[in-house]
């Protein structure tokens, strides 16, 4: 299948560069904007409701949903469903809990919300440091995509020539389309894509029904069938239920999978490109219905392809399962070296190139603005002067601070390109879904526990928040090192080695309840109190948007 494809690679070659061309088109539109900074970090606050939904589903919708879960559900059927569940219910807790609350009380970051009602410089670098990390990890997911779809597309399959050159291709794309068009040109491309995903999804969706005469118990069946595992496949597991340690896999992932959506940079920076609170939840209901439909049409596609493809073929073509989707298209479209199975084959993969870019720019918008706004802006106001306490941060001028928290940026996309692209090169051989996993696993032990706190916990204190961010973030990490993922099996990040001491793959059952323990000890333990006074006023800029910017 993957000669078939480099045979005709000039088709998808065309594809790759209308696409990229349209967003350099509107980069370039976007950049003739005056760069203040509510229009590089917010878009100047000037989209509706229905395309910020269009633009956060695009965020959400990534290559780990495309083509890390289709792979996942075709190699392991009942099991890989996890993540589509889990990836869709995780926006209830977003819509209750987060968004309209987050959206009164920040400006542009998570740090702001955390910030409100403490002393800024500490609670700002914490904040600020874990959102860069859980955003380089998320990259790192969306580049290892890209390798694996661009080198199956062009005919390299595994070349490491073709996979390196992709990594940097697309580290180079994203920088691009930060530094240059900030949030108003990185969400157009977001809605764009999203328009491009949910079409093509539909239509690989309809065909595979099509070909099953619409009996989805006939496609279980055949995907039972062609998956050799027989009815193991549709039962639960295959993946996580070969021994207690699997078990407990399986629950850390969904308990990461839930609740680190609420605990995404680049996620929670989108609320703040919307006018006002009730755009933003607005906003949310337009992104949960996109994104349900979208995850139930990823179910469908991964039985298909181990029904249609097979998930032995699946697992030669790249042992994670990334290319379960092109690779499903083509056969779709009349099988390996047919013009309709070419066609299609690269459309698809088109379009999951274009999910790659558009996700990768939104990621490195959120964290360069971390990175400027929070960690680097912090050192420069004194110790305690807020910046977006009540009406303050409406009157507050956008001159020279917030003209070199641009320019830093800018500089910040470059950094955090170069070593996202380092750490992707050492792990090619994971399924991307899963390595978002990991990410979701450090956004909810490192920014959850001290959202949540800031926002309900009447006695939280800066030492509670600084403790919360480093609680979760430092174990997470340090879990991550000592797993699996890293050292001791043939797909590890190091094979060489094996200095794993954990045996879960996915630290969240430990790391987030650590993270909430972190900011509760830190607070009772705290010789200050608790300002009343700023709780109160966040308490009613929160729930009612009074003095919000």
């Amino acid at each position: 299948m993957a000669d078939s494809a480099g045979e005709h690679q000039g088709l998808a070659i065309v594809l790759f560069t209308v696409f990229v061309s349209v967003t350099l088109a509107i980069t370039a539109w976007a950049g003739r904007r005056r760069s203040s900074s509510v229009e590089f970090f917010a878009g100047g606050r000037l989209f509706s409701p229905m395309q910020n939904g269009l633009a956060i589903a695009g965020d959400y919708m990534s290559a780990a949903s495309f083509l890390g879960i289709s792979g996942l559900i075709a190699l392991f059927g009942y099991d890989g469903m996890l993540y589509s569940v889990g990836f869709f219910v995780a926006w209830l807790v977003v819509l209750m809990l987060v968004a309209e609350l987050v959206r009164n009380v920040g400006r542009y970051t998570m740090a702001d919300v955390l910030s409100a009602r403490m002393r800024e410089r500490p609670v700002r670098i914490a904040a600020g440091t874990a959102s860069v990390t859980v955003s380089i990890l998320y990259l790192v997911a969306q580049m290892v995509g890209a390798s694996s779809l661009v080198g199956l597309l062009l005919g390299g399959g595994e070349g490491a020539a073709v996979r390196t050159w992709t990594v940097i291709g697309v580290g180079a794309l994203m920088v691009f389309y930060v530094s240059f068009g900030g949030m108003r040109a990185t969400t157009w491309i977001q809605i764009v894509k999203t328009v491009l995903l949910i079409g093509g999804t539909v239509t690989l969706t309809a065909l595979v029904l099509v070909r099953f005469h619409g009996n989805f118990g006939e496609l279980l069946r055949s995907a039972a069938d062609g998956s050799g595992q027989g009815d193991a496949f549709l039962a639960p597991g295959l993946k996580y239920g070969v021994d207690a340690t699997s078990r407990l896999d399986f629950i850390s992932l969904g308990v990461a999978l839930v609740l680190g959506t609420a605990g995404l940079p680049h996620i929670l920076s989108r609320f703040y490109t919307v006018p006002t609170a009730r755009s933003a939840r607005r906003s949310v209901v337009w992104a949960i219905g996109l994104i349900g439909t979208f995850y139930l049409m990823t179910i469908v596609l991964g039985f298909g392809a181990a029904a249609l493809v097979g998930s032995n073929t699946v697992r030669d073509s790249n042992a994670a399962g990334n290319t379960a989707v092109p690779l499903l298209a083509e056969i779709l479209g009349g099988g390996s070296g047919t013009t309709g199975g070419t066609v299609l084959f690269a459309v698809v993969g088109a379009v999951a190139f274009a999910t790659i870019l558009a996700v990768v720019a939104g990621i490195t918008l959120a964290s360069s603005a971390s990175v400027a706004h929070d960690l680097y802006a912090s050192r420069r106001r004194p110790a305690g002067q807020g910046r977006h306490g009540g009406r303050h941060a409406q009157r507050e001028s956008e001159g020279e601070m917030d003209q070199e928290e641009v320019r830093v940026a800018r500089f910040a996309a470059v950094g955090i390109g170069a070593v996202s692209i380092w750490i992707s090169l050492l792990a090619q051989d994971q399924n991307i879904a899963f390595l978002v996993g990991l990410a979701f696993a450090v956004a909810a032990s490192a920014n959850l526990p001290g959202l949540l706190y800031s926002l309900f916990w009447r006695r939280f204190t800066t030492r509670g928040a600084v403790w919360s961010v480093y609680g979760g973030l430092v174990p997470a990490l340090l879990l991550v090192v000592l797993s699996p993922v890293t050292s001791g099996r043939p797909d590890a990040l190091f094979p060489g080695v094996d200095f794993h001491v954990f045996p879960l793959e996915n630290p969240g059952l430990v790391s987030i309840p650590l993270g909430f323990l972190a900011g509760w000890l830190g607070t009772v333990l705290s010789r200050e109190s608790a300002d009343e006074g700023k709780y109160a006023e966040t308490e009613v800029r929160s729930l009612t948007g009074a003095g919000a910017a």
